[in-house]
């Protein structure tokens, strides 16, 4: 009795295990066509966050599949034709690497190919107060104060704002941003100016001292101030006028000539001034 219920129980499962196969293996052949497969393209992106002067190697690249119909244009699909070439902007990581974001071939990296055509780096000394306790770092955007007298005398002495919205491009040998605007001690900053730019920066570092003001980035005003001396910084004289006003000469008007009596002597003729009383 026992060996017929395990008879039952095993023919059982034989049964359902074959009606399940073949339910499954119907399903399977029935299906409707699934979608065709997506086509894609290799494009090489950026392994990590990379910033403006890197040098691309071969571990801050990697090569994904990304959909063909939505390739970016200026794409690479080789890794040899980004290795070793520098970045003129920061590329964020899986953004694909593109060739508007590079110099040519024949530029390199660092500082050098991140001047755009026409500009120049000049470099000036700096401490922790002009460099405003640190906080000029590479891509901050600074006003530059100039402190010279133009006849070594000290009341000639005159601050003034000589260039403005400058961008900052190293702060010491560090092109790199800090992205979370940490100060960093340095002694030289680097500063982006067109060349009649440089000449100022340079005159105003040699024949006085310099300032930097920080500014925000937003701020795109370029204010044209007077400068400032120190008899008008104390109160001792009116501060200079700005750039382009002139004064205006204030003229009193004339009086009116006094009453006057001609006299005749003779062949003498006298004016004679008639004093009222």
């Amino acid at each position: 009795m026992a060996r017929f219920r395990l008879f039952a129980v095993f023919a059982i499962a034989i049964v359902a295990g074959g009606t399940f196969a073949f339910a499954t293996y119907r399903y399977v052949q029935n299906r409707p066509a699934g979608a065709a497969p997506l086509q894609t393209h290799p494009v090489v992106v950026a392994a990590v966050n990379l910033d403006v002067g890197a040098e691309l190697r071969r571990e801050d690249i990697k090569v994904i599949d990304w959909p063909a119909e939505s390739v970016p244009a200026g794409t690479f699909s080789n890794p040899q034709d980004v290795v070793g070439r520098g970045l003129i902007q920061p590329v964020v990581q899986n953004a694909p690497i593109l060739a508007g974001s590079m110099p040519p071939k024949e530029a390199g990296a660092g500082l050098p190919p991140v001047i755009p055509e026409g500009m120049r780096a000049l470099s000036v000394r700096v401490n922790d107060v002009i460099g405003v306790a640190g906080y000029v770092l590479p891509g901050t955007r600074v006003d530059v104060v100039a402190t010279v007298s133009p006849t070594d005398s000290h009341p000639d002495t005159t601050s003034k704002v000589i260039l403005t919205n400058v961008q900052v491009l190293t702060a010491g040998t560090k092109i790199e941003r800090d992205t979370d605007q940490k100060p960093v001690t340095v002694n030289v900053v680097t500063l982006m100016v067109d060349p009649e730019q440089s000449e100022r920066l340079t005159l105003a570092s040699t024949e006085g001292k310099i300032q930097l003001a920080l500014r925000n980035p937003l701020d795109k005003t370029a204010p044209q101030t007077p400068g400032i001396r120190p008899a008008a910084l104390l109160g001792f004289a009116p501060p200079a006028r700005p750039a382009g006003v002139r004064r205006v000469a204030v003229v009193a008007p004339k009086a009116d000539p006094p009453p006057t009596v001609e006299i005749i002597r003779g062949d003498k003729r006298a004016q004679e001034v008639v004093h009222q009383e």
